[in-house]
């Protein structure tokens, strides 16, 4: 079955590369902003139709800008003789940024997401090229108004031709390039093991057939590191080179961080649906538990909402099934031998016996294992 995949690369780019490739940047950046401001102004503006619609009262009639709308004002835009620099870079990566925004747009008006906001220089940066602002000839990558192919660490090779590419840099200042490719999977052999997923923070999972992750707590690891750059960076005059090395180093340590913590994530939801056909999992309202400050750099430091995001997409590659019971069962306060539920559990008992059966439950298991009765129940996961 073939499916589409994304593939990311560092690379390192030369110092004619790294010059367009900021410039790049740069515009791409400056039309998502613009093209969000002008959607936003003219949705609220007063007697102004950027569109040219009137309504029936012979006014200007308030609308949406659409992305063909924000389309038709950057050609007008590159014509401005006090911007000549927005076309010294490929058209490509800055039609693709209106893309982007109509996308963020729609989502936020599906209820997916926030409103769009502006993107900062500071922050990781990016450009989507197409096919026709690339060119791909035996494993090398030239760039549109590049002369050189990139200078790409290969750390594994995929088959078939690139549908588009994305060149980004982090604030860390290292260069990547991500393929998204169709590949041929190959699948796995069918399963007949079923698994209930326990989300803590002690482990940041626990299954119903006894396993436990544990939790390598990666912030808390560099923690006291991070502490000392970022005090070194306080004291750094505004705007100075020193101040500037500062924020790299801490950066980086950032950057590290978030490289251990999705590297144990891959491994563990890897591990899960290789092992299993049919996944069941709690519905979890992060947001909410984020509220409670106490727990909430140890509930980030979890990455229970990236596991998730993984667990579906490898679960759609190789046929496995994957089910959330609703996120008000209480999967905790109930005892899975009997059935009975306990009117409340406070979070620090993590071992209680049940007053009906008498059964001792370690908290973390029975709550994965009422999570697989629940799911089997619910979904009816039929295994062939």
């Amino acid at each position: 079955m073939k499916q589409l995949r994304g593939f990311k690369y560092r690379f390192y780019p030369t110092d004619s590369q790294r010059l367009e490739l900021a410039q790049t940047f740069g515009c791409t950046r400056f039309v998502y902003n613009w093209a969000l401001a002008l959607r936003t102004n003219s949705y609220y503006q007063d007697n102004v139709s950027l569109t040219g619609d009137i309504n029936c009262a012979g006014n200007p009639r308030r609308r949406a800008l659409s992305y063909t709308d924000t389309s038709k004002a950057l050609t007008k835009l590159k014509k401005d003789p006090e911007k000549p620099w927005l076309k010294q870079v490929s058209a490509v990566p800055l039609q693709q940024g209106l893309r982007h925004l109509n996308t963020a747009f729609q989502n936020f008006f599906k209820g997916k997401t926030k409103y769009p906001r502006f993107k900062k220089k500071a922050n990781r940066q990016s450009a989507h090229y197409a096919p026709n602002a690339f060119k791909w000839v035996e494993g090398k990558l030239t760039l549109a108004k590049m002369s050189q192919p990139l200078k790409i660490k290969w750390s594994r090779y995929f088959t078939g031709e690139p549908k588009s590419i994305t060149v980004s840099k982090d604030p860390s200042n290292r260069y990547f390039v991500s393929f998204l490719v169709e590949e041929e999977l190959d699948g796995w052999q069918p399963s007949t093991e079923e698994v209930g997923i326990d989300l803590g923070i002690k482990d940041v999972v626990v299954c119903s057939n006894g396993f436990a992750s544990g939790n390598p707590k990666h912030y808390q690891k560099y923690q006291a590191r991070l502490k000392t750059l970022q005090r070194r960076l306080a004291k750094k005059k505004k705007g100075s080179n020193n101040r500037y090395k500062a924020r790299l180093k801490i950066a980086k340590l950032h950057a590290k961080i978030s490289d251990c913590r999705k590297d144990f994530l891959h491994k563990l939801s890897t591990k899960l649906v290789s092992e299993n056909q049919a996944i069941y999992t709690e519905t979890l309202a992060v947001k909410n538990m984020m509220a409670n400050h106490k727990l909430a750099k140890a509930i980030a430091d979890c990455g229970w909402g990236e596991f998730l995001r993984q667990l579906e997409y490898k679960a759609k590659w190789h046929d496995r099934k994957i089910g959330a019971i609703d996120r008000w069962f209480p999967s905790s306060k109930r005892c899975n031998p009997c059935g009975h539920i306990l009117d409340k559990l406070p979070l620090d008992v993590r071992e209680w016996t049940c007053p009906s059966c008498n059964s001792v439950n370690l908290r973390d298991e029975n709550a994965a294992l009422n999570i697989l009765a629940v799911g089997q129940t619910v979904f009816a996961c039929g295994l062939s």
